[in-house]
């Protein structure tokens, strides 16, 4: 049989090893599950016959290589600063390598090595980055096979709870590392390009800045921009495009109510609390207020927000329970940000029958045979329960059909490569709408930069 060698069962992987235990009949697969909890693996693969489960500490190094060098292809869905050494241990060993992460510095380093052996690393290929390369792409492609000149190309992306559980006046939960959402937006200005110009949102104005987007039976949402929209320009081959701007989804409402977090400074990751454990949530609120002999935390902070107790940005504090007395911390030496989202996990965490739900929207302008035009893609995808939510679904289906591409030597191209040739995302697209996972494009005039769009708040 052949051999798949899975690193990581975390919960981006349950979509991933269902495909492939699925498929593992009809295209003889033997799926070896390692994981630091054997315990965990086990219950992934649910006992079925083509599979195994193994415990691995990755930093075992014997135990790793001897997995790697007896598989055919190595799928790692580890945290992405972990990946490469298994890189490396598969250019020894000569196997093909697949993962979600971002193309680290060290991983493109690795490319000459891996053309040279003739072998596949193909990264980037979940939901954010993943689908987003391959939708854009095969749109852009497109557009340029007519002759046609990109003008405009803005992407956006956002994980968010599902209609039917969406029961909390922030219109959020946490679908996937609540840490990310937290930091989301530091580490310097949001950058981008608008009509020609370079555009920069320092981190305390990037949740005031958001542009509106509807999406055809789901509403009406808002998007704040990304830290760096050009990365991709070059690669893309948009380098003379005018507009290039990357977002992130949320309900309208929502980057409003989160910028006051960070006007108090509860997203600040910086520095330690003193006493933090002991500290009550109101203490918490009430260490980035001035003192005040009479007045109450809650006045301080209506006072320092600039809000009033009939705006419904206080009813979103109060549903949070961030002026309770006597609800403790827990966490020694922790920052504002940790301590937040402790805070947040305890009313944004999934119920059991929650579901989740992928919004990703592209607007692409481009200029045809003289005439100006916009296509709109857009996809949304619901998930089906608490294991196979719609986050696992986008980031480890496009996964699991790389890995089987690239075993059946339908992916060709060597190298440190992302999923942005026809090769990879003209089969991986049409296969995902047989799971749900489908754009939906209309044309429409190419309207441009459009200030109506774009809600600016100080």
């Amino acid at each position: 049989m052949r051999k798949i060698l899975i690193i990581g069962a975390g919960r981006s992987a349950s979509s991933l090893i269902k495909y492939l235990l699925d498929k593992s009949e009809k295209e003889n697969l033997f799926i070896t599950l390692a994981d630091l909890s054997v315990e965990q693996a086990q219950k992934k693969l649910q006992n079925h016959i083509n599979s195994k489960a193994v415990a691995l500490d990755i930093n075992n190094v014997s135990e790793r290589q001897n997995l790697i060098q007896n598989t055919d292809i190595v799928v790692s869905m580890l945290p992405a600063h972990m990946h490469i050494e298994v890189a490396k241990d598969c250019i020894l060993f000569k196997k093909n390598m697949v993962t979600a992460s971002y193309v680290s510095d060290a991983m493109q380093a690795l490319d000459a090595e891996v053309k040279a052996n003739s072998l596949i690393f193909m990264n980037e290929i979940g939901l954010d980055p993943g689908i987003d390369h391959m939708s854009a792409m095969k749109i852009i492609h497109a557009i340029r096979e007519q002759g046609g000149k990109m003008l405009l190309f803005e992407s956006f992306c956002g994980g968010l709870v599902a209609p039917e559980s969406d029961n909390n006046l922030w219109n959020y939960k946490f679908t996937w590392a609540p840490r990310n959402v937290v930091l989301a937006g530091q580490g310097g200005a949001a950058k981008f390009i608008q009509e020609g110009k370079y555009k920069y949102i320092p981190y305390p104005k990037i949740f005031r800045r958001t542009e509106f987007l509807a999406v055809e039976g789901y509403g009406k949402f808002e998007a704040y921009a990304n830290r760096d929209s050009l990365k991709y320009r070059s690669v893309y081959g948009l380098d003379d495009i005018l507009t290039l701007y990357r977002g992130t989804i949320r309900r309208v409402g929502f980057s409003k109510a989160w910028n006051m977090f960070v006007m108090l400074g509860m997203t600040d990751d910086t520095y330690v609390m003193e006493n933090s454990e002991n500290m009550s949530y109101r203490d918490f609120i009430n260490s980035f207020l001035p003192y005040h002999p009479t007045d109450s935390v809650e006045i301080k902070t209506r006072m320092q927000l600039g809000i009033e107790q009939d705006d419904i940005m206080w009813d979103k504090l109060l549903e949070l329970d961030l002026f309770n007395p006597n609800k403790k911390i827990g966490l020694p030496n922790a920052t504002p940000a940790q301590i937040l989202e402790k805070i947040l996990n305890e009313s944004w965490a999934l119920e059991p029958k929650d579901k989740d739900m992928i919004v990703m929207y592209h607007k692409f302008g481009y200029e045809l045979n003289g005439i100006q035009q916009q296509i709109d893609s857009k996809m949304v995808c619901i998930g089906d329960d608490q294991t196979y939510t719609a986050m696992a679904k986008t980031v480890g289906l496009p996964v699991a059909m790389a890995t089987l591409q690239i075993l059946n030597g339908k992916i060709k191209t060597p190298g440190v490569q992302l999923p942005i040739n026809p090769e990879v995302y003209n089969p991986i697209l049409k296969e995902l709408e047989e799971y749900g996972v489908q754009f939906k494009e209309s044309v429409m005039p190419y309207v441009g930069y459009n200030p109506d769009k774009i809600s600016v708040s100080v």
